[in-house]
């Protein structure tokens, strides 16, 4: 008996998410048809220039955003940004530093101290707890 190997495919939708773009703002066969995953890995290792354009200038979806802002998702939205925006308008939010912008960046260091000191302090019990270490 002999067994056939299935081409594993996704949605648009997964692709442009795991190539960090903008589903709307890609080429219509793009959106319209199904992504293997052999179609996935040649895509990211030799973009065509509409993936490597929308990567540079966007618009891109707000994960992608909210990195380059250096906020969270949920940042972004109390912010009222709730659509997917160009480099040049994530450009000009830096530049402007609107005063939500400066909160949620330090919403979001805090959010980051706060998880190193919870690793760090996670560390130190698991050292405490190798056998044959002395109790302080």
């Amino acid at each position: 008996m002999t067994s056939h190997q299935n081409t594993q495919t996704m949605k648009p939708a997964t692709a442009a998410k795991k190539l960090g773009v903008y589903l709307r703002a890609t080429p219509a066969e793009f959106q319209e048809g199904v992504v293997s995953r052999g179609e996935l890995n040649a895509l990211r290792a030799d973009p065509p220039e509409w993936l490597r354009e929308l990567r540079r200038d966007g618009p891109h979806p707000r994960p992608v955003v909210a990195a380059k802002l250096g906020v969270s998702i949920s940042g972004l939205a109390r912010g009222g940004v709730t659509e997917a925006l160009t480099t040049e308008q994530i450009e000009a939010l830096k530049r402007d530093a609107p005063e939500w912008l400066r909160q949620e960046r330090a919403t979001q260091a805090e959010v980051r101290r706060e998880a190193a000191r919870l690793r760090e302090k996670k560390e130190h019990a698991a050292r405490d707890a190798e056998p044959g270490r002395p109790r302080p």
